[in-house]
C-alpha cells in the first residue's frame, strides 16, 4: 500500500490536464509570437488559459503574467518592484518566509538595502501592530507569505494589506498553498501582487503566475523578445500554461466540495495522532490551510530527527517530507521553526503531511498507525500509543 502525504511540495497531475497537454502537443506546438496560423492558435490557447487563471482568484486577465513556477513570481515582484530604485530602500517581509522571497531579500540586504523581517509568534502568526511599527518613510515593498508551506499558518493578509495600503506601499503575497484551496478574491483583497503555481493545484511543473494590480510597474527580470506584455521576456511554455488553465478552472470549481473535505481529513489526522508522546503540532489549528498537518519531535534522542521520520515512513511505502534542510551533509534546523520560537533540537525534528485529491479517511487512519510504529520502533523509551 503506498500513500502519497506530500501534495504541498507537488500535486499529481489531474487526468483532465495530462488530456490537455497530450492535445497541445499535437495540435497546438507553435509559437505564440508567431504571426502565421499555428502560432496564432497557440496564441490563443495561451489567451484561453489566461482567463482561467485570472477567474481563480477574480482578477482581469490582464493583469496575470504568466512565469516559469512560484520562484520566478515571487522573485520577479521583489525584484520587479525594488530595481526601479536607484538607490537602496526600505522592504518588509516576515521571518517565515519560503526561500524564494527571503533570498532575494537577502540578495538587497547585501546591496545596501533595509530589510524588516517581522517576528511572529509561536503557531506563527504575524501581529499586525508589528507591522504598522515597522513601516518607514522609505518603505516601498512589503511581501508575506499568505499560507505557510512549512507549518500550514495561514496570515491575517486583509488587515496586513490595509495597513499596507493606507500607507500607499506596495503588497505582495505568496499565495502558492493557498491558490485553488481557499477563495480568493482579489477584487475585495488589499494585495497589489500575488504569485501563484500550477503545480500546486494539479498542473504541470514549469508554469506559475503572477498578479499585478492595475497601476503597478515592475522592472522585468528577463529580457528579450518582449512576451507576457514585456514583463517576462521568452516563448510561452504553451504546453504548462494550457495545464495551468485546465487545473485553475477545475479548482475553482470544486473547492465549495473538496476544501471542507480535506479540513475533515486534515483534523482527523490531527486528533488520530493527538495521544503520541512526543509529537507536537506545529503551526496554528484555527487559521490554517486545509489540507495541512505538521508536528516537530521533542525530547527526541540526537539520532531521530525529521528526517529520519520521513525516510521511515517512505519505507513504509507513506510520502511525508520534513521541514529541516541537509547542505553538503549536515542536517540544518528548520529556519521557519527557529523563527516560531523553537529550540535547534525541536527544529530539526520537524515533518509535514499533506493531503489532496486522492487522499482518504482509510489512507489517513493507515499513516496515523504507521507514524506511530516507527516512533515506538525509533525510540522504544517513549510510550506510544498504537
Amino acid at each position: 500500500m503506498q500513500i502519497y502525504l506530500d501534495y504541498s511540495a507537488t500535486t499529481p497531475p489531474r487526468r483532465e490536464v495530462i488530456a490537455a497537454v497530450q492535445d497541445i502537443l499535437q495540435q497546438e506546438w507553435g509559437n505564440p509570437s508567431s504571426l502565421h496560423e499555428w502560432g496564432q492558435r497557440s496564441a490563443m490557447v495561451v489567451e484561453q488559459a489566461r482567463m482561467e487563471v485570472a477567474e481563480l482568484i477574480n482578477a482581469p486577465s490582464d493583469s496575470i503574467i504568466f512565469t516559469s513556477g512560484g520562484t520566478e513570481s515571487d522573485n520577479l515582484a521583489i525584484m520587479g518592484v525594488t530595481r526601479r530604485y536607484s538607490t537602496p530602500q526600505h522592504i518588509i517581509i516576515s521571518s517565515i518566509e519560503h526561500s524564494a522571497v527571503a533570498e532575494p531579500a537577502r540578495l538587497l540586504e547585501s546591496w545596501g538595502w533595509q530589510v524588516t523581517r517581522l517576528p511572529v509568534d509561536k503557531e506563527g502568526r504575524i501581529n499586525p501592530k508589528d507591522l504598522e511599527k515597522a513601516l518607514q518613510p522609505n518603505t516601498v515593498l512589503v511581501s508575506i507569505i499568505y499560507g505557510q508551506s512549512e507549518v500550514g499558518t495561514l496570515q491575517p493578509i486583509e488587515t496586513l494589506g490595509k495597513i499596507i495600503r493606507d500607507s500607499g506601499i506596495i503588497f505582495h503575497i505568496d499565495a502558492v498553498q493557498v491558490a485553488g484551496r481557499l477563495p480568493i478574491d482579489v477584487q475585495q483583497l488589499p494585495v497589489d501582487l500575488l504569485s501563484i503555481s500550477s503545480h500546486k493545484i494539479y498542473g504541470i511543473q514549469g508554469a506559475g503566475a503572477l498578479y499585478i494590480r492595475d497601476g503597478v510597474k515592475l522592472v522585468p527580470l528577463l529580457l528579450g523578445g518582449s512576451q507576457e506584455s514585456g514583463l517576462r521576456s521568452g516563448t510561452q511554455a504553451v504546453p504548462a500554461i494550457v495545464a495551468f488553465g485546465v487545473a485553475a478552472e477545475l479548482a475553482a470549481a470544486e473547492m465549495v466540495t473538496e476544501t471542507p473535505r480535506l479540513i475533515r481529513l486534515r483534523d482527523r489526522l490531527f486528533d488520530q495522532l493527538a495521544d503520541t508522546p512526543f509529537l507536537k503540532p506545529t503551526g496554528s489549528r484555527l487559521y490554517r490551510l486545509p489540507h495541512h498537518v505538521s508536528f516537530t519531535l521533542t525530547n527526541r534522542i540526537d539520532t531521530v530527527t525529521g528526517k529520519t521520520i520521513v525516510r521511515q515512513m517512505n519505507l513504509a511505502g507513506i510520502g511525508i517530507s520534513g521541514g529541516s534542510a541537509c547542505h553538503s551533509g549536515k542536517l540544518s534546523p528548520s529556519p521557519i521553526l527557529l523563527a516560531m520560537g523553537y529550540g535547534e533540537s525541536e527544529a530539526l525534528g520537524g515533518i509535514r503531511l499533506t493531503l489532496g485529491r486522492d487522499t482518504t479517511e482509510a489512507d489517513v487512519d493507515w499513516t496515523a498507525i504507521v507514524l506511530k510504529q516507527v516512533l515506538k520502533r525509533l525510540m522504544p523509551e517513549l510510550v506510544v500509543s498504537c
